[in-house]
């Protein structure tokens, strides 16, 4: 016998019946806060651990490494916290560790004198930067989408990803400037004023309800969102081998302006996630997923085949403009499979697969890339979507065959 169907629970606020982009921005904010942060130290720590410091490559890589993985293990949990005791409690956890993040790297460009206290004080930083994402950028989402309703939930899932986007293209230049010019610390002193004044901003907000209801075990959760999550991850292959391989592929051509590029993948994907949220409500989730699956497929596609720049060039901004509202509509899907007072750890187990795009570039396009060569790295990416779409194809049927939908 087939089990039943989750029985979705209800909000118990009412949700209002126009929502401004200004409300759903005043919640995401903190999300850019924290990607922020993120940003600022990601291209200059590499060059302070390894050039700077005198440590090795291999250690100035664990540096970046240690925050993605904190990220990584602990964003089930900040779910839990914003399921359990409320999403503004992971807000303000978040946006307190991420400045005490700050302090930690502060000290640490104090004790540079003393080379391997200095590195240990910057791995804690890089640690409490991890939790600090999950716990903020979970709660963040969850306080937005409680705030205006979920009705809403495509709409500050994907603000919410321009914000990341946004922060992380800003503070990476800013880091640099800052770094030159007044050195590490001026970083740490950046993050612990923009984290202590964003705390103080998340401390004044009300607060959302949190709702009754008994909470699901965290493997049923996990059951039910794993298949949106692979087709998440599969898709994001895109972008982290254009985001890693894409100027050795240019340099392997001889061509220059690698970063235009990238360039043209962010803007595509902004634009798009701007423009084109509305279609989530309007079509529903699987379907904006599978056009916008194919269309990033037809981008990788052109990428592999690039014989000229203008093309690799076509093919990252249509890869950008498929890619940017795949996270948003398959994630409006896997938090429908739950109750609502589960959402905050199906979110977070959801964006978990996001990360996962990182973790199986290197072993999958690397082993591909020292046969073939750099372009094949692309051809990886074009297969991995097409899963992706099989995925989502299949997860539509099923939803539609099913007696709740």
């Amino acid at each position: 016998m087939s089990s039943p169907a989750p029985q979705i629970t209800p909000p118990a606020p009412a949700a209002p019946a126009y929502v401004s982009t200004g409300h759903i921005l005043s919640f995401v904010f903190f999300s850019f806060v924290i990607y922020l942060a993120i940003g600022l130290p990601l291209a200059t720590l590499p060059t302070h651990v390894h050039l700077r410091m005198g440590f090795s490559a291999a250690l100035a890589g664990l540096v970046i490494s240690t925050q993605s993985v904190a990220t990584f293990i602990t964003r089930p949990w900040a779910g839990r916290i914003s399921d359990r005791a409320g999403a503004k409690l992971s807000v303000l956890w978040g946006l307190a560790t991420c400045t005490a993040s700050g302090g930690l790297l502060l000290s640490a460009a104090l004790l540079q004198r003393w080379p391997w206290i200095s590195f240990s004080v910057i791995l804690l930083s890089r640690l409490a930067l991890g939790v600090g994402e999950s716990l903020g950028s979970t709660g963040a989402t969850l306080w937005g989408i409680a705030s205006a309703g979920p009705a809403q939930t495509a709409r500050v899932i994907s603000y919410n990803g321009v914000s990341t986007f946004g922060a992380l293209a800003l503070g990476a230049p800013l880091g640099v400037v800052f770094e030159q010019r007044w050195g590490l610390a001026s970083i740490g002193i950046v993050t612990i004023l923009i984290g202590a004044a964003s705390f103080v901003f998340a401390l004044r907000k009300p607060p959302i309800a949190v709702l009754p209801g008994e909470h699901l075990p965290l493997k049923h959760v996990i059951s039910r969102v794993v298949p949106h999550g692979m087709g998440l991850a599969l898709a994001g292959l895109g972008y982290s081998v254009l985001a890693t391989f894409v100027t050795l592929f240019y340099a392997s051509r001889h061509w220059s302006g690698a970063a235009l590029c990238l360039t043209a993948f962010g803007s595509a994907f902004i634009v798009a996630r701007v423009t084109f949220i509305h279609t989530i409500e309007r079509y529903g989730g699987f379907p904006v997923a599978i056009v916008c699956l194919s269309v990033e497929s037809l981008g990788m596609l052109l990428l592999w085949r690039a014989s000229a720049e203008w093309i690799a060039f076509s093919g990252a901004a249509l890869a950008g403009l498929g890619y940017s509202l795949v996270f948003p509509a398959l994630g409006v899907e896997a938090v429908r499979r739950v109750p609502v007072h589960n959402r905050g750890t199906a979110l977070s187990i959801y964006t978990v697969f996001s990360d996962v795009s990182f973790f199986l570039v290197g072993p999958l396009a690397g082993a591909v890339i020292g046969v073939y060569g750099y372009s094949s790295a692309f051809l990886v990416a074009f297969v991995a979507i097409l899963c992706s779409l099989a995925i989502a194809i299949v997860l539509h049927q099923v939803r539609n065959a099913s007696p709740a939908s």
